[in-house]
């Protein structure tokens, strides 16, 4: 579990001491809360997170809401006053059910007499397609009481089997992929949660049909394959939009719309498959084929005649080179550039290193240029997209898988956010590397603002000495202002139990040209 407890907690953290669990005092409940949602996208099963009552439940929210609009099942636990003042007290009461219930699954109380019932409730609530967050709240007269309903039985958690329902007016679905002649699959984080990636890069192959990823879904085919074609609403975002209106079928494979940050305009026509129908209807599918998305696509995959010219290896390769000329655009000679950056720490990283992005200019460049070669070895927050996001993500990946090499892309404006968990990740002794974008800006809406015209105006950031701020947190730290400084800390690396922090001073010009 992580968290920050309260008087309402003591009983609970006792009885957690006593079962052996492992707790992780987070500095505020809202990066303790992302960590819990790190635990989730990893592990694929809900992490946990735990806040006191009133300011500690309210500053759980942003983590919880992360959760829902990143898909991550979760079980958030905030304390409550005594059931018998709650409905009458004020001194430090909110509302659970209504500040948690828009951006939550599913909102209880525990109780004695329910309290295995909620638990199962809640566990299967949260894991259920599509997974998000449940939230319990725990009155201080209850938790510490004798549970009447007190047995403990899991309910299933994972699907052994999908059933298959088709939707549209086509009578052979798979016929009507065969007849494509120049189809793209789009895959997103719905098919990480269904590992469907072995089954979509064996339908590109059988069908000669190129992939885009969605931004949570990096790595659920190996991004050096001769159809991995690039990344959505990453950096040069209009080109790979191009890409997708110049197919004639769209396969939209475990592709949640949750993850759009450009309005979508593909008039292509496109089939949904997905272990839920296209509810959303944010994009028009004359197909949906709903069920258990590795089986349906391996179906697909077995059952495909494919006759005539397709895509080649070629021309995608062609697409990549043209694509990654865009995303090197604007690089200023003699500095220390953002796509730099990215490219030094890829080079001096292993294919299983697992990397966390934050929000900011960076993560556009980082989602369209870090190179995953596998399912959840790229952690970011796309779904609500929240700044602070990628410390927390770096820090569970390290604590969860510590043989793995783990870097932490962040700008200096989201590490301020969490700056404090740097002191957690030593406590820890978590050899991880957090590579901060010092640029002094908050440059995604600096350059909107440049955009109309407008003076630079409560979007600069007051620099910091990250150095000596990281040194104060028990880290080691280093400043660097080349790529050649870059590259030899990162070839360094970590200690085995030591944070590294690394300040890259960069010129921030390309992302002018860039964005």
């Amino acid at each position: 579990m992580f968290g920050y407890p309260g008087d309402p907690s003591v009983p609970f953290l006792e009885a957690c001491r006593q079962e052996g669990m492992e707790f992780v005092l987070g500095t505020r409940e809202g990066t303790s809360g992302l960590m819990a949602q790190a635990y989730g996208q990893i592990t694929g099963m809900p992490g946990v997170a735990l806040s006191t009552l009133g300011p500690g439940s309210s500053n759980l929210v942003n983590a919880v809401a992360n959760a829902w609009c990143d898909r991550v099942p979760m079980v958030a636990i905030s304390g409550q006053i005594e059931s018998k003042r709650e409905p009458y007290f004020t001194h430090q009461v909110i509302d659970h059910n209504k500040v948690f219930g828009p951006i939550s699954k599913y909102t209880a109380s525990i109780m004695p007499a329910t309290v295995s019932t909620i638990m199962r409730k809640a566990l299967r609530t949260a894991m259920a397609d599509r997974p998000g967050p449940v939230h319990i709240s725990t009155p201080g007269d209850f938790i510490g009481a004798a549970a009447v309903d007190a047995d403990i039985e899991l309910p299933p958690l994972k699907a052994l089997a999908h059933g298959l329902q088709v939707y549209g007016d086509v009578a052979d679905p798979v016929a009507r992929i065969a007849a494509a002649r120049r189809p793209v699959i789009l895959a997103g984080v719905s098919a990480v949660w269904g590992n469907a990636g072995a089954a979509i890069t064996r339908l590109a192959e059988t069908l000669g049909c190129p992939i885009v990823v969605a931004p949570m879904s990096k790595g659920i085919v190996d991004e050096t394959h001769p159809y991995f074609a690039g990344t959505l609403d990453m950096a040069c975002n209009a080109f790979v939009w191009d890409f997708l209106k110049s197919s004639d079928l769209l396969l939209n494979i475990g592709f949640d719309a949750v993850e759009l940050i450009k309005p979508w305009t593909v008039s292509t026509p496109t089939v949904h498959i997905d272990s839920v129908p296209n509810t959303d209807q944010i994009y028009k599918s004359e197909i949906e084929i709903v069920g258990g998305i590795a089986p349906v696509v391996e179906a697909i995959a077995g059952a495909l005649k494919v006759e005539g010219p397709r895509w080649s290896e070629t021309e995608v390769e062609r697409h990549r080179a043209a694509l990654r000329e865009l995303y090197l655009a604007g690089r200023v000679p003699g500095k220390l550039n953002p796509t730099d950056v990215v490219e030094i720490a890829l080079a001096t990283s292993t294919p299983d290193t697992i990397a966390t992005s934050d929000v900011g200019s960076h993560k556009l460049l980082v989602g369209q240029g870090w190179v995953s070669r596998q399912p959840k070895t790229m952690l970011t927050s796309n779904g609500l997209s929240s700044m602070g996001y990628s410390l927390p993500a770096a820090m569970v990946a390290k604590m969860l898988m510590p043989e793995r090499n783990v870097v932490c892309f962040t700008g200096d404006g989201g590490l301020a956010m969490v700056q404090a968990e740097l002191r957690t990740a030593s406590h820890l002794k978590l050899g991880l590397t957090v590579v901060v974008f010092c640029d002094n800006s908050l440059n995604r809406i600096e350059l909107k603002q440049h955009a109309r015209q407008f003076p630079s105006f409560g979007t600069t950031i007051p620099e910091t000495d990250v150095v000596m701020l990281a040194k104060s947190m028990a880290c080691d730290a280093v400043r660097v202002d080349t790529a050649a400084e870059l590259e030899k800390v990162m070839q360094r690396g970590p200690a085995s139990s030591t944070p590294l922090v690394i300040a890259a001073h960069i010129d921030p010009s390309q992302y002018l040209a860039q964005f």
